[in-house]
């Protein structure tokens, strides 16, 4: 195919509102539900454990603690579906994913140190 057609198509379908965040945040997703001929909107809210892709096929995986249980899900950025990315908390990790927090319990499986903001004082 045509690459110029390609790059038409994909300007086309890219999120222009992009949300800028990264693995370790902790984000409210909020995604369009249609029950029968209704349509509401559904936030999922957890961590940010991991991102891949790029472009139009970037996606990533937010997890979160329900009743006990682990349950993730993964997001495409460009779906149509994802209404838009609340950043709730910025985390600092020093990995790209978070994978070892599937194996934690409790409190520690959510726990993402949270990224200091300001100027750290010289001495």
């Amino acid at each position: 195919m045509n690459q110029a057609l390609l790059d038409k198509i994909h300007g086309e379908q890219l999120r222009k509102d992009n949300a800028k965040f990264n693995v370790g945040d902790t984000v409210k997703v909020h995604t369009k539900v249609v029950e029968g001929d209704k349509e509401r909107i559904q936030i999922f809210s957890g961590v940010v454990i991991g991102k891949r892709g790029r472009g139009l096929e970037e996606s990533f995986t937010v997890r979160r603690i329900s009743y006990g249980e682990g349950v993730e899900r993964v997001f495409p950025v460009n779906s149509p579906r994802v209404d838009k990315i609340e950043v709730e908390r910025e985390g600092r990790v020093r990995r790209a994913k978070l994978t070892y927090l599937r194996k934690r319990i409790g409190k520690g499986a959510t726990a993402v140190k949270e990224k200091e903001s300001g100027l750290v004082a010289a001495k």
